[in-house]
């Protein structure tokens, strides 16, 4: 988890500690006028001890924009970040407001589960390595799994740039695996795999945190109830 220490700017304080908006929307507030310090209206660049009584406007739900979180089924071949030329970008196959945005990636040769989101302050706390979230994967490999590969996949492997962490694994069938990992580097499992001379053939998330897939590729279905309460709480999000 993140230190805070104090003085801290308003925005970050809202941010981090409230749980209220992402920086960017605190600033909004702020400029609004409707945050308080110690009675006093804040301005931008303003900082708070841990002792000051920080206040928003009993407005504040209007003031905000309504957050949605959903669950999309990525299909292969749809880009999550930075398409090329003749590419199928994600914002362009999801029908959702052009402020919606996925949280992380999911490589275009891979399907599965992926948060669609109007809610900045998802990212860091979902995506950060210091937070532990789980993310489950299917793999289907060109060969069959012996005991070593699944003892090196869990010990973690030395790649070119960085060492993976330990991570729980469990062979489902002779070419197919399950992996949770709570880190996401740039094509981590096909790397770990081809450093022990793997081939990954297919690649599927199936689980972030406490989201499951249930719908079929190109769909989204709309988190809600149980199910959005606790993704918010194990963020530690605020769903006012």
């Amino acid at each position: 988890m993140e230190n805070l220490t104090y003085p801290m700017r308003i925005n970050r304080y809202l941010s981090k500690t409230r749980g209220f908006c992402s920086r960017r929307e605190a600033d909004a507030l702020i400029r609004k006028g409707i945050v308080k310090i110690n009675g006093k209206v804040a301005v931008l660049g303003d900082k708070v001890n841990e002792s000051d009584a920080v206040t928003v406007d009993k407005n504040l739900k209007n003031a905000l924009k309504k957050y949605e979180y959903y669950a999309y089924y990525k299909p292969i071949g749809i880009v999550t970040h930075t398409p090329e030329a003749g590419q199928q970008d994600i914002r362009q196959a999801v029908d959702a407001a052009p402020d919606f945005f996925p949280v992380g990636r999911l490589d275009m040769a891979s399907h599965g589960l992926i948060i669609l989101t109007n809610d900045g302050r998802v990212t860091e706390k979902l995506l950060s390595p210091e937070y532990g979230h789980e993310k489950e994967y299917v793999v289907v490999v060109n060969k069959p799994i012996k005991n070593q590969f699944l003892k090196h996949m869990r010990r973690g492997i030395q790649l070119e740039d960085f060492t993976t962490k330990e991570c729980v694994v469990e062979m489902l069938d002779d070419y197919i695996f399950k992996i949770i990992l709570t880190e996401g580097k740039k094509h981590q499992i096909r790397r770990m795999c081809t450093a022990l001379g793997y081939e990954v053939l297919d690649l599927k998330r199936v689980r972030i945190m406490n989201i499951r897939l249930t719908n079929r590729p190109g769909q989204k279905r709309r988190l809600s109830g149980n199910e959005l309460e606790e993704f918010l709480a194990n963020l530690e999000i605020k769903n006012d």
